[in-house]
Order: C-alpha cells, then structure tokens, then sequence
C-alpha cells in the first residue's frame, strides 16, 4: 500500500504521523471510510460553524481520497515504533 506514496508524499505522511491531533483525525476518518460512515462526518463538518471553508474543504477532499486514507492508516501502523 505504501508503496505508490513512498516518494511523493513521504513528507506529508510524516507530518501527519508526528501531529497528535492530525493522527487522530486522519485515522478516525479512515476508519469511517471503512465503516461506511464517512458520509455522516462530512455533513456535520460542513455544518458546523467553528470551522472554517478553507478548512471544511480540505478536509472533504482529503476524506474523498480512499486511497489516501488508507495509506496514511498504513504508514501510521508501520511507524508507530518509531515515534
């Protein structure tokens, strides 16, 4: 799986691992996207008024990225010893 990303988002993974709150999130939408229940957390995203559009779409581009999720979940587990 991590093989396609290994070269040209290495930098963005390791970001994401070494970010508390960014782990959190990107796993817990990656199990949702698993689940089926992606969907539901978009929406609420979208609603809720403490985040920003920026913010709102990123996120929603990111969490439309199976692949993406997957990979971060992935390289997340593979490093986990190393953090």
């Amino acid at each position: 799986m991590l093989g396609r990303w290994q070269h040209d988002d290495l930098e963005s993974l390791e970001a994401i691992s070494q970010n508390a709150d960014a782990k959190r999130i990107f796993l817990r939408m990656a199990a949702m996207s698993q689940d089926g229940r992606l969907a539901e957390f978009l929406t609420e995203l979208n609603y809720d008024p403490e985040v920003d559009e920026d913010t709102k779409g990123t996120i929603t581009e990111l969490a439309s990225d199976r692949s993406f999720l997957l990979v971060v979940e992935d390289y997340v587990r593979r490093t986990r010893l190393y953090h």
